[in-house]
């Protein structure tokens, strides 16, 4: 059954992230003060988003270094320091509560379905899971025994200056609720 979830969250994370961003900005009540607090979440989401998508080769080989050295999910990670900065700048328990009930039930099944993946695909997988966690980083890297370095081409390619555009978006329509509003 898991599976089953597994595979139907995967395929549907984009479309509900869109719905719930809607909802988010009918609901949010930002305040300037939220908006500034927030930033210290979702600058360093984007920027931990941007750094990981220079290392990883998706599908290609296991990425070992550079971010994925401290977390197996730096992405995941980013995206949810972004979310939960957004939360925190929509001043609601209900964005906040909604959020976690969403990233339980769709991110959770997704990274455990690409670790089986990753499993299947990369032998090396499982010592590289034993040092490195899931989800929330070391305080040091582990010894990845990769090379890697940070390529802007993957950056490019990955298309990941869209998350900063998305959060920029968000940041002006809040600010545009924010004014109209008073």
């Amino acid at each position: 059954m898991l599976t089953r979830w597994t595979k139907i969250a995967r395929r549907i994370r984009v479309p509900a992230g869109f719905f719930f961003a809607a909802f988010y900005l009918w609901r949010a009540r930002p305040s300037a003060v939220s908006l500034l607090w927030s930033l210290l979440l979702v600058v360093p989401g984007v920027l931990l988003r941007a750094y990981a998508s220079g290392y990883v080769k998706k599908n290609d080989e296991l990425t070992v270094t550079g971010p994925y050295a401290y977390t197996r999910n730096p992405l995941y990670l980013g995206s949810m320091m972004m979310a939960f900065g957004f939360a925190a700048a929509s001043r609601s328990v209900l964005i906040t509560v909604l959020l976690v009930v969403l990233f339980a039930l769709i991110y959770v099944p997704t990274i455990l379905g690409e670790e089986r993946f990753l499993r299947s695909v990369f032998p090396a997988f499982d010592a590289y899971s034993q040092r490195v966690p899931r989800l929330l980083p070391r305080l040091t890297a582990a010894n990845p025994g990769g090379v890697g370095s940070f390529s802007g081409a993957l950056y490019r390619r990955h298309r990941e200056y869209n998350a900063a555009l998305g959060a920029v978006a968000v940041y002006a329509v809040l600010i545009a609720v924010l004014w109209l509003r008073h």
